[in-house]
């Protein structure tokens, strides 16, 4: 997965917190004391806001509640802007959890809510979550509660069905943005509304889109052709993306999450007709066991309003690509495609047999990406964490554990389908057994 920058920053100035072209030159010096004076202010106030903005990323971590708060993530860190939580289970605070799923879904959002509130949020803040369930069929009683914690304005949303999540049954994730001024409901036109999810939703910078999936969007009868079924679903992606009037070319992180009968290369060949080649989207694709209405392959993601704020980051060992871009910016905000212990170059491949020495090599791929775009691991704020097994969490946590300092990230975990045969292919290849996607901020953490 690579891509190649798409449109440099616009600084007319040398990079960084200050302007430093107001501070030097022929012009600068001819400057009445009055004008100095406003410069010397004029940086004053330019610095207290770097100042500030930097010690705004910080980890959310609420007193007295059944958020989950492990020593590997953070229950959500504020970076600003956005509020990113970790999946939520419906666990209360003494570790016992109801007994009817309704009652699950209840309390997985009474922790999403918890969160929210210890951010200085509420619920309206919340522009986009992630549902993952164990089982599909349980999809419209979920539907029904989510209603009730969003009456007004529902967030963006995906569910997927998937084999385990940390705390049976569901598990949920949140972004939440902190201001509500620009944040409204984007949808297609002749699009049929739901109370428990909106087809996006835009803020002052960035539009979320809801899962698309492969399916007509009036009889929601799905094509028995695979490649239909994948159009379809970019088709409504599009639809929504367009809605906002924006296009494809705005979007900074993708999400296909499909199922075993959708073959990855016709969906690869598909979507890549759609996007400017070494020029897409950061994406993470993901095999799941179900999804919603019977289909087998959706489309979620983020879009940037600018494109001017919108550059790709490929790492120099990464050849231009037709289907993911490593990461992407949105502004500030870098996307990064989902790694695994893949090693790149000739006679590439995965080579390491465990979960904890595809890790190593899985880290150092995504160091890479953020090395090209002059970041580092202490600036993520988020992580999703795909185990091909639930029982190697342990000796999957002792390792990523190494990669963090004091700010740890929000975190999702699962396994989305059943384990895989752990045996090398004839080039002694050994199948991925873990893939960790990122979201990193370019403001430095308070201490």
């Amino acid at each position: 997965m690579s891509g190649r920058d798409y449109a440099p920053f616009s600084v007319p100035c040398r990079k960084g917190p200050l302007p430093r072209c107001a501070e030097s030159g022929p012009v600068a010096r001819r400057g009445t004391p009055q004008k100095v004076a406003m410069r010397v202010l004029f940086v004053v106030v330019l610095l207290s806001w770097s100042l500030a903005a930097q010690a705004q990323v910080r980890a959310v971590v609420p007193a007295g509640t059944s958020a989950q708060v492990n020593q590997f993530s953070s229950p959500a860190v504020d970076a600003g802007d956005y509020v990113y939580i970790s999946g939520q289970g419906p666990n209360r605070p003494d570790g016992s959890s109801p007994a009817t799923f309704g009652a699950q879904v209840r309390q997985a959002l009474d922790n999403i809510k918890a969160i929210a509130e210890s951010a200085g949020l509420t619920m309206e803040n919340v522009v986009y979550t992630q549902v993952y369930l164990e089982d599909i069929a349980k999809y419209d009683e979920m539907n029904g509660v989510f209603a009730e914690y969003f009456p007004n304005t529902p967030p963006a949303r995906a569910v997927l069905g998937v084999a385990r999540v940390p705390q049976s049954s569901l598990e949920i994730s949140a972004v939440a943005v902190r201001s509500v001024a620009d944040r409204q409901a984007v949808s297609p036109p002749n699009s049929s509304p739901s109370r428990s999810a909106s087809p996006g939703i835009l803020t002052h910078d960035r539009l979320f889109v809801s899962s698309m999936p492969g399916s007509d969007p009036v009889s929601g009868k799905v094509p028995d052709d695979p490649a239909a079924q994948v159009d379809l679903a970019l088709d409504r992606l599009q639809a929504v993306v367009k809605a906002a009037g924006l296009e494809l070319s705005h979007m900074v992180f993708v999400n296909p999450y499909l199922t075993s009968a959708i073959p990855t290369r016709v969906m690869n060949e598909r979507y890549a007709r759609r996007f400017e080649f070494g020029n897409t989207p950061a994406r993470a694709t993901i095999e799941v066991l179900s999804l919603p209405g019977g289909a087998h392959i959706e489309y979620t993601g983020v879009a940037v309003r600018d494109l001017q704020q919108r550059k790709a980051v490929r790492p120099k060992n990464m050849p231009p690509s037709p289907t993911a871009s490593p990461c992407v910016f949105a502004a500030e905000t870098l996307y990064c495609s989902a790694k695994d212990g893949f090693i790149p170059g000739p006679h590439g491949g995965i080579y390491a047999a465990s979960t904890q020495h595809q890790l190593r090599q899985t880290m150092r791929n995504l160091l890479d990406n953020l090395e090209e775009a002059d970041m580092n691991f202490g600036q993520i704020v988020a992580t999703n964490v795909y185990l091909d097994d639930w029982t190697d969490l342990e000796v999957f946590d002792r390792v990523y554990a190494q990669y963090f300092g004091d700010l740890l990230p929000a975190r999702t975990t699962i396994q989305q389908i059943a384990p895989t045969e752990r045996k090398p292919d004839k080039d002694d290849h050994y199948p991925g057994l873990e893939q960790v996607s990122l979201i990193a901020v370019r403001k430095q953490p308070s201490h």
